[in-house]
C-alpha cells in the first residue's frame, strides 16, 4: 500500500525556463525528492535530473515527458543538483523542488 503526501514546496525555489531545441540545463534544490513540473508552453519538454559532480547528463527526446499545459509532480534522488530539459520553440517550464507527491 502507498500513501500519498501532499506536496509541501521549498517556496523561493521555482525557476521558470524556456526549453528549446538544444538541451539546457539549470540547478534545482539539492536535498529535495521531488520537483512539480509546470509545462505552460505549447510544446512538449523533456527532462531528466542529475548530480552535476559526475557531469552534465543531457535531456533528449526519450526522457520523462511534460505535455503542454500540464503539470506533474516525479521524485527524485535526493542527491540529484540539476535539471536537463529540451523542447523546441514556445516551450516555458516552471520547475519547484519540495518533498511528497
Amino acid at each position: 500500500m502507498s500513501i500519498l503526501a501532499a506536496f509541501n514546496p521549498y517556496y523561493t525555489q521555482g525557476i521558470t525556463v524556456s526549453p528549446g531545441s538544444v538541451a539546457a540545463d539549470s540547478t534545482i534544490g539539492l536535498g529535495a525528492k521531488a520537483l512539480v513540473l509546470t509545462n505552460t508552453g505549447s510544446v512538449t519538454v523533456y527532462v531528466r535530473t542529475f548530480l552535476r559532480a559526475n557531469g552534465v547528463v543531457a535531456a533528449t527526446a526519450a526522457d520523462y515527458p511534460v505535455l503542454p499545459n500540464t503539470q506533474v509532480p516525479i521524485a527524485k534522488d535526493q542527491d540529484h543538483d540539476s535539471i536537463s530539459y529540451i523542447g523546441a520553440a514556445g516551450g516555458s517550464l516552471h520547475i519547484i523542488p519540495g518533498e511528497g507527491v
